[in-house]
């Protein structure tokens, strides 16, 4: 079979010119596939490129909500930090408020509350207004009711142990005596 090709190529010889034409459509075809091939490979690489910057901005967006978060996070702790020490304050708080219901009050006590009260006023802490105001659950623990008037029905009528805020975070609910 080769030597068949082969006596048919010396005996139909192909001219110069015809030659140059089939080289010339030839270099088209390949011109034509590799610009294709490149075109697919631009595309391609274009589509990956495109893939990766939005990988990159939703990484860079998911960095700065963490930050913004954990700077959040670290200014609520420090605000709150100091919260399980207050709380273990509040009793002492609530000792010489009875020391002055009694009337047993003494200047050194006074000094001492006052000072003690106005440290922890400057760390945040806030007294809760309970006498007369009406009862609202989210804030109160009723410890028990009295029959009142009908003006005086659901209103705080004494506060047996006051509640405090922690920069306006309830840390200790009032315990009241509610008008029924």
């Amino acid at each position: 079979m080769i030597n068949e090709e082969a006596t048919n190529i010396d005996q139909n010889p192909i001219e110069p010119e015809e030659m140059a034409d089939n080289l010339s459509t030839i270099e088209e075809i390949v011109d034509g596939v590799v610009s294709e091939v490149q075109g697919e490979s631009n595309a391609n690489a274009n589509k990956e490129i495109q893939e990766l910057k939005d990988k990159y901005l939703r990484l860079l967006a998911e960095f700065e909500n963490f930050k913004k978060r954990t700077s959040k996070e670290r200014i609520e702790f420090s605000k709150f930090a100091s919260q399980e020490l207050i709380t273990a304050l509040l009793p002492i708080l609530d000792d010489f408020d009875r020391e002055v219901k009694a009337g047993e009050v003494t200047d050194g006590s006074k000094l001492i509350h006052a000072k003690l009260l106005q440290l922890l006023k400057q760390k945040g802490l806030e007294e809760m207004n309970t006498n007369g105001e009406h009862f609202d659950a989210f804030k109160h623990e009723a410890i028990t009711e009295f029959s009142v008037s009908e003006d005086q029905k659901n209103k705080i009528i004494d506060t047996a142990e006051k509640g405090y805020y922690l920069h306006d975070k309830i840390i200790r609910y009032a315990k009241v005596v509610v008008g029924k």
